[in-house]
């Protein structure tokens, strides 16, 4: 979403005129005139000035940041675990419902993935290169968008199938050769679920999330982007390196989920379910 388009769509649902916007955000009604029009961008000053304003009315300013295709020449270092070791090529192939679909997942901390793997006796921890020049990226900011890209994959919209909100998150990763978004990991996982089940409110999974702070996960769609992945090292782990972290995996879930239901009560009245956001999306 272009940031003329999200200035107007703020301002909507604050029910304010670009007079009444201006005068609450201490700017002129020129400046906020040019915004919406597109001629010049808010300032980081005044982004942090609209931020504050919708929280003070209780408006989860991250809906709106959403998610855009990104282009780089970086080349990153990332951490994929297997439960029995990778055999041949690296392909875009992963199980079921994942939450960005199938593909070829790595992450930024390499704590994550050995916590997957750890009940495993063959399991094995890989240290990556990824040259991410010449490959479309959809980078998923941390927010709505995220919650329902993952709510797509997993099956949870199909109750609104082939409704607008349903193609949008259809149709969000087409063309692209990798997605890069947080990870839903074992605490975050309660949370979304919560979410899709209708107990907790948008407001309540976007805190919890930025609370939890959770690393990034890479995941390559297409053999092209596997093409890109060069194996750095290769580990397997011992029983005492699976013991330690199951250890360590079930201590931090624990703490997770409850950090995350203080939150989700704080937020309990606010916000929106998730049922109400599909619908006004059909």
């Amino acid at each position: 979403m272009k940031s003329s388009e999200i200035i107007k769509e703020i301002r909507s649902c604050l029910n304010l005129s670009q007079s009444e916007l201006a005068e609450a955000l201490g700017v002129s009604f020129a400046t906020v005139n040019r915004w919406e029009k597109g001629h010049c961008e808010p300032s980081q000053i005044a982004v942090n000035a609209i931020k504050h304003l919708c929280a003070n009315s209780k408006i989860d300013f991250s809906r709106f940041e959403g998610s855009h295709i990104i282009s780089t020449n970086e080349t990153v270092v990332l951490y994929h675990g297997s439960k029995s070791g990778i055999r041949g090529a690296i392909v875009p192939v992963s199980r079921e419902r994942c939450d960005f679909g199938k593909g070829f997942y790595m992450g930024t901390d390499r704590t994550q993935p050995l916590t997957l793997i750890c009940n495993y006796p063959n399991a094995k921890i890989y240290t990556l290169s990824v040259d991410l020049s010449g490959l479309r990226i959809l980078d998923v900011e941390a927010g709505l968008d995220w919650a329902l890209l993952i709510a797509y994959n997993r099956g949870k919209m199909e109750f609104v199938k082939h409704t607008a909100i349903y193609n949008r998150f259809a149709d969000l990763s087409k063309g692209c050769d990798m997605i890069i978004g947080y990870i839903a990991n074992d605490r975050m996982f309660f949370v979304l679920d919560r979410f899709f089940n209708g107990e907790i409110t948008d407001l309540a999974l976007i805190n919890s999330l930025s609370a939890l702070k959770l690393g990034k996960q890479y995941v390559a769609l297409t053999e092209k982007a596997c093409k890109k992945i060069e194996v750095l090292d290769e580990r397997q782990l011992t029983e005492s390196d699976r013991d330690r972290l199951k250890q360590e995996s079930g201590e931090n879930r624990s703490k997770g989920i409850a950090m995350a239901g203080e939150i989700c009560r704080k937020y309990r009245r606010d916000g929106r379910f998730f049922d109400e956001i599909l619908k006004a999306g059909e």
